[in-house]
């Protein structure tokens, strides 16, 4: 199979192909390694081949929407029993670890009839929105590889983007499926909490913050892929009602008229690039031409309050996370990046009724979300503040590394807090990433639609945030807003039909 036809086609397309016996399963693995093979040297966008499982998998006879199709795990949670995993970080690594398992989440893709032939590249736990771990090297966006193609499912979003494969799987804590799909020209929808497992291991993980689902080209795969992974696994903190009529049969019917609410102000008072604001104009005005009502609102919420307590939760489990893995692997500190030890030093440091007042606030967030929504089917803002950043623009200056050395051999991190340092890097990550959070401390499914291309050839999407529940809404409107500016052919040169 050319790579001309290859990528002519999303999952259910290739699917399709392959039921009607047009193209086998081996040779649509076949087209997929031949593409990885062409780009992967300059990407970096997959850490681990899988090639004896994906070729015993493309000989069987398997069933699901996707049967036969080539995909790709992030190498974060999405466990394959018996392949080793890394989550971006030297210690695991080093040490092969290997889950005996798989993850829940890893078997319904399975089920779906998915091939998986290898794990994309995260960074070191999925604590940035970049993809840049000193463990498993930097990966390129491919629209301009000077730039960042997000995280932390930065991997998986590169590999779609550069025609590996029409979907790859990702999760998202605090925007990993969101950032990288606006960074790279894809639609990424973050189901609800508890709508998709998490499970064995990590069922309500971050409180129900983080989620899994996949990143993709065309809105029918995400639509498609939720229905195979969606649904209660035992265990979970809750047993979510399905949908009356299955998301992809649901997408054929447009919205009706909609109310949205536009914020473009940034939550943490920051400037906002003119890119991200021509980017919610452009999604703006498609909305209006097909009839929706618009209005400038944003639901009243203290957005700096948010992102502190959004970094204290993220401070704790990176510190749970880095205790977990020295006791499994037997590694020192050096072992972790530089960051990654400064979060978890601060982590460690919240009392448990520092951390319970923390999390209690997350239910006047749900609140004013849901006041909000009481008004407005959606609300839309930028899903970046600007966009994409260049490759290492957002690592730690060396003279904040020189200084957090000392501080972090200390016992106690209140003298880390008191400098300032932590919050510091913090916000300047956060600076370009400020809409996302909301959505992930308070449970409701929001996604990133690429509608807009920089002049500099750079995607840059835009994020709606519906109610709890409204994964349908959300994905009927990404497939009006397909129809009418269609984007799966909006591929970078590098990706482009030769």
């Amino acid at each position: 199979m050319k790579y001309n036809e290859y990528v002519a086609h999303d999952a259910l397309g290739l699917a399709r192909l392959i039921a009607a016996g047009e193209i086998s399963a081996t040779e649509a693995l076949a087209s997929a390694r031949a593409r990885l093979d062409d780009v992967n040297g300059e990407l970096n966008a997959v850490i681990r081949r899988m090639d004896d499982i994906a070729d015993n998998r493309a000989r069987e006879t398997v069933d699901g929407a996707f049967a036969g199709v080539p995909f790709l795990v992030k190498d974060l949670f999405q466990d394959y029993a018996g392949v080793p995993s890394t989550y971006g970080n030297q210690a695991l690594k080093q040490a092969g670890f290997t889950p005996p398992e798989h993850a829940v989440i890893t078997r319904r893709f399975m089920a779906s009839g998915i091939n998986i032939f290898g794990k994309t590249n995260t960074p070191e736990f999925g604590a940035k929105g970049i993809t840049e771990p000193d463990a498993t090297g930097i990966t390129r966006n491919p629209w301009h590889t000077g730039h960042t193609p997000g995280g932390s499912s930065g991997g998986s979003a590169a590999a779609v983007a550069a025609g590996v494969v029409p979907m790859a799987g990702a999760n998202d804590g605090g925007g990993s499926i969101r950032i990288p799909a606006a960074c790279c020209g894809l639609f990424g929808l973050k189901p609800g909490r508890a709508r998709v497992p998490g499970g064995p291991d990590r069922s309500d993980l971050m409180h129900g913050a983080a989620v899994d689902h996949v990143v993709t080209r065309s809105v029918r795969d995400s639509a498609a892929m939720l229905d195979a992974t969606a649904g209660y696994e035992p265990g979970a903190i809750a047993r979510l009602a399905q949908p009356d009529t299955p998301y992809l049969s649901a997408i054929e019917t447009p919205p009706e008229r909609l109310r949205i609410g536009v914020m473009v102000d940034s939550p943490l008072g920051d400037p906002l690039h003119p890119q991200a604001r021509a980017a919610v104009d452009a999604t703006t005005k498609r909305l209006e031409d097909l009839g929706h009502h618009i209005e400038y609102a944003a639901p009243r919420i203290d957005g700096v309050q948010l992102a502190q307590d959004f970094l204290s939760m993220w401070f704790t489990q990176m510190a749970v996370v880095m205790d977990e893995t020295r006791k499994q692997t037997g590694a020192g500190a050096d072992a972790f990046e530089l960051d990654t030890r400064a979060m978890a030093h601060v982590g460690r440091a919240f009392s448990a009724t520092e951390y319970l007042a923390m999390f209690n606030r997350w239910q006047g967030y749900r609140h004013a979300l849901a006041a909000f929504h009481g008004k407005y089917d959606l609300l839309l803002t930028p899903t970046l503040a600007a966009p994409p950043v260049r490759i290492g623009e957002l690592i730690t200056p060396a003279w904040q590394q020189r200084v957090l050395r000392p501080l972090l051999r200390l016992p106690s991190a209140r003298l880390l807090i008191k400098s300032g340092i932590v919050e510091q890097m913090a916000r300047e990550n956060l600076k370009h990433v400020p809409f996302t959070q909301l959505a992930n401390l308070t449970g409701a499914p929001a996604m990133s639609v690429p509608l807009h291309v920089t002049p500099e050839n750079l995607p840059l999407g835009s994020q709606f945030v519906g109610a709890p529940g409204s994964e349908t809404l959300l994905l009927k409107l990404a497939a009006q807003l397909e129809q009418a500016d269609p984007w799966f052919d909006r591929l970078p040169d590098m990706a482009a039909p030769r």
